[in-house]
């Protein structure tokens, strides 16, 4: 087993003002050669968003784009015609596929959103660009896995155009839980939105996020009430 920690304090910054984000990997003027990308995973982005505040029409190809909004919601608008609020609950997916143009604005006047922006490199280029977002019951994740998104069809997560598969989970202070990869050669990054847990050796506080390579089963320990994101990906 390999293990590649990134602590919550490690990230890039960029604060513009109407935006504050943090960067995993390297995007935009931050660069770090060391963390450029975990496998197939590019991006993962913590972006604060000011009320009324956001990103302008730009274009993005082939590339597979997951938002998960922690905290308010997220107005989108782009080139073929979709024009959607995610708001906390939902996860959004976009294929840039041939290209587009999207925007993205913070959908209050008063409050701050709070959403994840990840990247995944695409199994298949320039395919027809496609949208689709859905709403999850945080219920249906206590002390479980909940699969958002997968590269199957019809099976009630969002489709993506990659073997990555994306899950949620809240787990209770105390309570043990096993992922089992799902096929093989992936590995899987965790990123710990809320609390403390223990995985693979490593102590991960919020907002950390831990790389774990060469192994069919990750075992994770709450140390205290938490909510966590699952990213399994391919290595290349």
């Amino acid at each position: 087993m390999k293990t590649t920690l990134h602590k919550a304090n490690s990230r890039g910054k960029a604060d513009h003002g109407w935006l504050d984000s943090h960067h995993t990997f390297s995007f935009a003027s931050y660069h770090d050669p060391e963390r450029v990308r975990f496998g197939l995973l590019r991006v993962l982005n913590d972006d604060i968003v000011q009320p009324g505040e956001g990103f302008g029409t730009h274009p993005h190809d082939n590339m597979e784009i997951i938002s998960i909004p922690l905290k308010g919601a997220l107005a989108h608008k782009d080139s073929t015609g979709n024009e959607h609020v995610i708001k906390t609950g939902d996860v959004q997916i976009m294929s840039a596929g041939s290209g587009l143009y999207h925007s993205e604005y913070n959908a209050s006047k008063k409050d701050e959103v709070n959403f994840l922006q990840i990247w995944i490199f695409p199994k298949e280029r320039d395919i027809e660009p496609r949208y689709n977002q859905k709403s999850y019951n945080a219920d249906e994740r206590k002390n479980k896995f909940q699969l958002v998104v997968s590269p199957e069809k019809d099976i009630g997560s969002l489709w993506i155009n990659q073997d990555a598969y994306f899950s949620l989970v809240n787990l209770e202070k105390g309570k043990d839980i096993s992922y089992n990869i799902n096929k093989k050669g992936n590995s899987v990054y965790l990123f710990l939105l809320e609390g403390s847990i223990t995985s693979a050796g490593e102590n991960l506080g919020k907002r950390d996020g831990l790389g774990i390579e060469d192994t069919n089963e990750v075992k994770i320990s709450a140390n205290e009430n938490s909510e966590l994101l699952v990213i399994e990906v391919p290595m290349k």
